[in-house]
């Protein structure tokens, strides 16, 4: 007889946690596993229309604050939080917790380890965050999305097991069969600024897009931006005869890669590695104030292999318009990337997890 298994996922706040973890926790739940999340305030917010798997809020605080007074709370309340985990953990007796990086994740995956839970970690960023970091020493195993990985020392390497990143199922079978032709279309852009949306795009971009007004170069613009930026962006491109639409954070962006030829994007791992194995051309414009400044990293890793562009923030102004520019007078450009992109795969990440947990907690693999 086959007794059913039950793992917790806890995950940081960010959609760059939450979102991966939710795809996990709903293909685990497709092989029967009984499944919970744990995020904190923030990261439910990007799930509150999720019915299908139970979310427990854990209070969370980083201890790296700029006053002593700070410092001493944020300690009292993962102090607090690490208690209130090992409740939750004594009563709901998983088989397994599985931390998928951010703070909020760190209390829950050490009370795993005080109450001798089996514990995996995920990481899928190219450095890994300082809550995984710390919690190396107690892992069984550290799953990662790519091997070059950085951050992680020596004597722990051989709990490090490549499975790739994890991105949403419909993303794996979605592929853009769109082609540009500079001399008939317009040069159809998507702005995405990641869960938090990125309030500089919406300040620099339009200037950028001006100039491209201004240089006969077609356009037609899809931007995520901040609620409050709505109507001046609105404004904007109304006054530029642009053809645009614009959205506030969506989990349904999918919707929009039918319809695009080239992204501008914040760097954050699971985003770049949607639009690679979407197969569709984008322009990284790393995070600067990132932890590690790991979105840098991921940013280098995809133009290194030729999957992407790259564009620091500092330098929007005096790049960004010479790039569109080039790629809006040849469509080879763009071209050559989607068939680099081509070669890149994440389709087999969910199988991969799938062989790990069983070797863990030894569950039946349906």
């Amino acid at each position: 007889m086959i007794t059913t298994k039950k793992i917790i996922i806890a995950t940081g706040g960010t959609g760059g946690h939450v979102l991966p973890a939710y795809s996990l926790a709903k293909y685990l739940d497709q092989k029967k596993i009984k499944i919970k999340m744990t995020s904190d305030k923030r990261g439910i917010k990007y799930l509150k229309d999720n019915h299908d798997i139970e979310i427990i809020n854990i209070i969370s605080s980083t201890i790296f604050k700029n006053s002593l007074l700070k410092s001493f709370i944020s300690l009292f309340i993962i102090f607090y939080s690490i208690i209130r985990s090992s409740f939750i953990l004594f009563f709901e007796k998983p088989n397994l917790v599985i931390g998928m990086g951010g703070y909020s994740s760190f209390p829950v995956c050490l009370a795993s380890k005080l109450l001798g839970i089996p514990l995996i970690i995920y990481e899928n960023n190219l450095f890994i965050g300082k809550a995984n970091k710390y919690l190396l020493p107690f892992v069984e195993k550290v799953l990662v999305s790519n091997r070059e990985l950085e951050g992680i020392p020596k004597k722990y390497e051989k709990k490090v097991h490549q499975v790739g990143n994890l991105i949403r199922q419909e993303i794996m079978n979605f592929n853009s069969t769109l082609s540009y032709n500079e001399k008939k279309d317009n040069l159809r852009i998507l702005i995405l600024g990641g869960s938090q949306a990125a309030k500089i795009f919406a300040e620099k971009l339009p200037l950028i897009f001006k100039r491209c007004v201004e240089s006969n170069i077609r356009l037609q613009i899809f931007q995520q931006c901040l609620p409050e930026q709505n109507s001046i962006l609105n404004s904007l491109y109304n006054n530029l005869k642009i053809k645009f639409e614009i959205f506030n954070f969506s989990n349904n962006i999918i919707s929009y890669f039918s319809q695009i030829d080239l992204a501008i994007t914040r760097a954050g791992s699971s985003m770049l590695a949607e639009l690679s194995n979407a197969n569709i051309p984008f322009i990284s414009v790393p995070l600067p104030s990132s932890a590690d400044n790991h979105q840098l990293k991921n940013a280098m890793y995809y133009k290194k292999n030729g999957y992407s562009y790259l564009v620091e923030e500092k330098d929007i102004d005096n790049k960004m318009f010479n790039l569109i520019e080039n790629i809006s007078k040849n469509s080879n450009l763009l071209n050559e990337i989607k068939k680099k992109q081509n070669t890149y795969s994440d389709k087999s990440v969910y199988d991969n997890i799938n062989n790990l947990i069983s070797k863990v907690i030894n569950y039946e693999k349906h």
